[in-house]
Protein backbone atom coordinates (compact mmCIF):
# COMPACT_ATOMS: atom_id res chain seq x y z
CA UNK A 1 0.00 0.00 0.00
CA UNK A 2 2.96 2.21 0.46
CA UNK A 3 4.20 2.23 -2.85
CA UNK A 4 0.44 2.75 -4.50
CA UNK A 5 0.51 6.11 -2.04
CA UNK A 6 3.55 6.97 -2.89
CA UNK A 7 2.53 6.48 -6.53
CA UNK A 8 -0.01 8.54 -6.42
CA UNK A 9 1.97 11.40 -4.68
CA UNK A 10 4.93 11.39 -7.13
CA UNK A 11 2.16 11.60 -10.23
CA UNK A 12 0.30 14.38 -8.27
CA UNK A 13 3.61 16.53 -7.97
CA UNK A 14 4.46 15.79 -11.66
CA UNK A 15 1.11 18.19 -12.54
CA UNK A 16 1.93 20.42 -9.34
CA UNK A 17 -1.31 22.88 -8.73
CA UNK A 18 -2.11 24.91 -6.12
CA UNK A 19 -4.69 22.77 -3.72
CA UNK A 20 -3.61 19.79 -6.09
CA UNK A 21 -5.83 17.12 -7.46
CA UNK A 22 -5.73 14.01 -6.90
CA UNK A 23 -5.03 12.72 -10.38
CA UNK A 24 -4.96 8.89 -11.28
CA UNK A 25 -1.95 9.34 -13.92
CA UNK A 26 -4.33 8.18 -17.12
CA UNK A 27 -1.47 7.44 -19.87
CA UNK A 28 1.65 7.54 -17.65
CA UNK A 29 4.32 5.29 -16.88
CA UNK A 30 2.18 3.22 -14.04
CA UNK A 31 -1.29 2.47 -16.51
CA UNK A 32 -0.48 -1.11 -15.21
CA UNK A 33 -0.34 0.31 -11.39
CA UNK A 34 -3.76 1.95 -11.43
CA UNK A 35 -5.17 -1.49 -13.26
CA UNK A 36 -4.11 -3.16 -9.99
CA UNK A 37 -5.00 -1.01 -7.27
CA UNK A 38 -8.47 -0.14 -8.63
CA UNK A 39 -8.79 -3.83 -10.26
CA UNK A 40 -10.06 -2.80 -13.40
CA UNK A 41 -12.51 -4.57 -15.07
CA UNK A 42 -12.08 -5.49 -18.61
CA UNK A 43 -13.58 -2.82 -20.35
CA UNK A 44 -12.63 -0.28 -18.07
CA UNK A 45 -9.08 -1.29 -18.84
CA UNK A 46 -9.66 -1.50 -22.59
CA UNK A 47 -10.97 2.48 -21.92
CA UNK A 48 -7.98 3.34 -19.81
CA UNK A 49 -5.59 1.99 -22.89
CA UNK A 50 -8.08 4.30 -25.46
CA UNK A 51 -7.86 7.00 -23.41
CA UNK A 52 -4.24 6.79 -22.43
CA UNK A 53 -3.43 6.81 -26.27
CA UNK A 54 -5.70 9.60 -27.09
CA UNK A 55 -4.14 11.55 -23.79
CA UNK A 56 -0.82 11.18 -25.60
CA UNK A 57 -2.11 12.29 -29.11
CA UNK A 58 -3.98 15.33 -27.15
CA UNK A 59 -0.75 15.97 -25.52
CA UNK A 60 1.56 15.64 -27.87
CA UNK A 61 0.24 18.52 -29.68
CA UNK A 62 0.89 21.08 -27.45
CA UNK A 63 4.56 19.39 -26.99
CA UNK A 64 4.71 20.09 -30.39
CA UNK A 65 3.51 23.71 -30.28
CA UNK A 66 5.59 24.47 -27.08
CA UNK A 67 8.82 23.50 -29.00
CA UNK A 68 7.92 25.14 -31.86
CA UNK A 69 7.44 28.38 -29.65
CA UNK A 70 10.94 27.81 -28.19
CA UNK A 71 12.26 27.40 -31.29
CA UNK A 72 11.20 30.51 -32.49
CA UNK A 73 11.73 32.77 -30.12
CA UNK A 74 14.93 31.41 -28.99
CA UNK A 75 17.32 35.05 -29.70
CA UNK A 76 14.22 37.06 -28.81
CA UNK A 77 14.23 40.21 -26.76
CA UNK A 78 13.05 39.93 -22.72
CA UNK A 79 9.32 41.42 -23.75
CA UNK A 80 8.89 39.25 -26.61
CA UNK A 81 10.22 36.09 -24.35
CA UNK A 82 7.24 37.64 -21.78
CA UNK A 83 4.33 37.19 -24.38
CA UNK A 84 6.13 33.91 -25.18
CA UNK A 85 6.09 32.39 -21.44
CA UNK A 86 2.61 33.46 -21.16
CA UNK A 87 1.56 31.36 -24.27
CA UNK A 88 3.95 28.55 -23.62
CA UNK A 89 1.82 28.50 -20.18
CA UNK A 90 -1.45 28.33 -22.12
CA UNK A 91 0.29 25.11 -23.24
CA UNK A 92 0.78 23.60 -19.71
CA UNK A 93 -2.28 24.60 -18.53
CA UNK A 94 -4.17 22.60 -21.82
CA UNK A 95 -1.91 19.65 -20.95
CA UNK A 96 -2.58 19.88 -17.44
CA UNK A 97 -6.62 20.10 -18.35
CA UNK A 98 -6.35 16.88 -20.64
CA UNK A 99 -5.04 15.09 -18.01
CA UNK A 100 -7.32 16.22 -15.47
CA UNK A 101 -10.50 15.35 -18.44
CA UNK A 102 -9.07 11.84 -19.19
CA UNK A 103 -9.06 11.28 -15.57
CA UNK A 104 -12.86 12.04 -14.66
CA UNK A 105 -13.83 9.89 -17.49
CA UNK A 106 -11.99 6.86 -15.68
CA UNK A 107 -13.54 7.96 -12.68
CA UNK A 108 -17.06 7.94 -14.43
CA UNK A 109 -16.36 4.24 -14.50
CA UNK A 110 -15.57 3.81 -11.14
CA UNK A 111 -17.85 1.57 -8.96
CA UNK A 112 -18.80 2.56 -5.80
CA UNK A 113 -15.61 0.77 -4.06
CA UNK A 114 -13.36 1.79 -6.80
CA UNK A 115 -14.42 5.11 -6.24
CA UNK A 116 -14.24 5.22 -2.47
CA UNK A 117 -10.83 3.67 -2.40
CA UNK A 118 -9.61 6.20 -4.86
CA UNK A 119 -11.18 9.08 -1.91
CA UNK A 120 -9.39 7.32 0.61
CA UNK A 121 -5.94 7.68 -1.03
CA UNK A 122 -6.54 11.34 -2.14
CA UNK A 123 -7.12 11.95 1.81
CA UNK A 124 -4.17 9.89 3.06
CA UNK A 125 -2.28 12.12 0.55
CA UNK A 126 -3.88 15.34 1.48
CA UNK A 127 -5.11 15.99 -2.25
CA UNK A 128 -8.33 16.75 -3.52
CA UNK A 129 -9.79 14.30 -5.35
CA UNK A 130 -11.92 14.35 -8.50
CA UNK A 131 -15.81 15.18 -7.92
CA UNK A 132 -17.66 12.91 -10.19
CA UNK A 133 -21.49 13.05 -9.95
CA UNK A 134 -21.83 9.52 -8.75
CA UNK A 135 -25.79 10.33 -8.75
CA UNK A 136 -27.01 8.60 -12.24
CA UNK A 137 -28.02 5.34 -11.81
CA UNK A 138 -26.16 2.62 -13.43
CA UNK A 139 -28.80 -0.16 -13.39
Amino acid sequence: MKAIISFLFLISGFYGMAQMDCILGVGGRDDETIIKVFELTEEQQENLKNWSAELKVRNDIFKDKAAYLMKQNEESPPEVLMEVSKKYQSYIDSMANNVRMIDMRLLGTFNEKQYQRYVKLCSQLSLRPIYVNRSVDEN
